[in-house]
This record gives C-alpha cells, sequence and structure tokens, in this order.
C-alpha cells in the first residue's frame, strides 16, 4: 500500500507530536486532574487542568503510551487552552465522530488535532486517539472529585 504524499505529511506530523509533545510535564498547580488507561494497549495519562473563569488556562499531560496516543494528547492540550468545558464537550464529540467515522462536518473546531483523521483506518487504535480527549472532557465534568 503506498502512502500518498499527504498521507506522509500527516505521518510525519504525528510523529513529530509524539517525539516532541506540547505541554508535557506536571503544573505546579491546577484544578482538576484524572489518570487513565487504555487497557488494550497499555496507554497511561495523568491529564492535569488548570481552570479560571470557566476556561482553561493552562494543561498538562505526563504518562506513557504508544504514538498515537501521545500525539493525541499533544495536539488535545493545544486546543483546549482558552476553552470553556461546554465547549470542550463539543470538541470531544467531534473528535470521537472523526476518529469513527473518519468526517464530520464540524472538524474545525478541531484546529491541528484534525490530522488524526487518519486513525479511523485503524480501528484498533481509536481508543489510543481519543483516550485523552475523554479524559479531559470527564474530568471537567466530575463534580467533588477535583484538586483543591
Amino acid at each position: 500500500m503506498a502512502l500518498t504524499k499527504l498521507d506522509q505529511m500527516y505521518r510525519a506530523v504525528i510523529l513529530d507530536e509524539a517525539q516532541h509533545p506540547r505541554h508535557h510535564g506536571v503544573l505546579p498547580a491546577f484544578d482538576h486532574e484524572i489518570t487513565v488507561r487504555n487497557p488494550s494497549c497499555g496507554d497511561v495519562l495523568h491529564l492535569q487542568i488548570k481552570e479560571d473563569a470557566g476556561r482553561v488556562t493552562d494543561v498538562a499531560f505526563s504518562g506513557s503510551g504508544c504514538t498515537i496516543s501521545q500525539a493525541s494528547a499533544s495536539l488535545m492540550t493545544e486546543q483546549i487552552i482558552g476553552k470553556t468545558p461546554a465547549d470542550i464537550e463539543q470538541m470531544v464529540e467531534a473528535f470521537s465522530d472523526l476518529i469513527i467515522n473518519g468526517d464530520v462536518p464540524n472538524a474545525d473546531i478541531l484546529g491541528d488535532a484534525a490530522v488524526l483523521k487518519g486513525v479511523h483506518q485503524f480501528p484498533a487504535r481509536i481508543k489510543c486517539a481519543t483516550l485523552a480527549w475523554k479524559a479531559a472532557a470527564q474530568v471537567l465534568t466530575q463534580k467533588g472529585e477535583d484538586h483543591d
């Protein structure tokens, strides 16, 4: 199976995101945190989010996982800064639809994260790609379990 130049570019972006992730590490102060696991391939993601006035002001992730999960977490962290929890829920839904179906009408709300659309060709990798996104939505909707 020959890769098109566009496929090759997407793969290069994904590899770069995984090898040089943005917002990787820990936050000195945060309002929300969660650790999630993907038992099908061993991905572990720890996510911390700082919020102010109902918007995400900072985010960091750590953990280990495959290239897809690490790249997706990096892209997700960059996209959710400045967003409200409601915005993020919409983004997570759009991202899940994109990864499962390969296309979604409102993919523009995902910004650079739309580069992961090709994951839909690999059903075994869908959980890897959506792990960070679902963690962000989950931690922002939890009540009474946030870090003080």
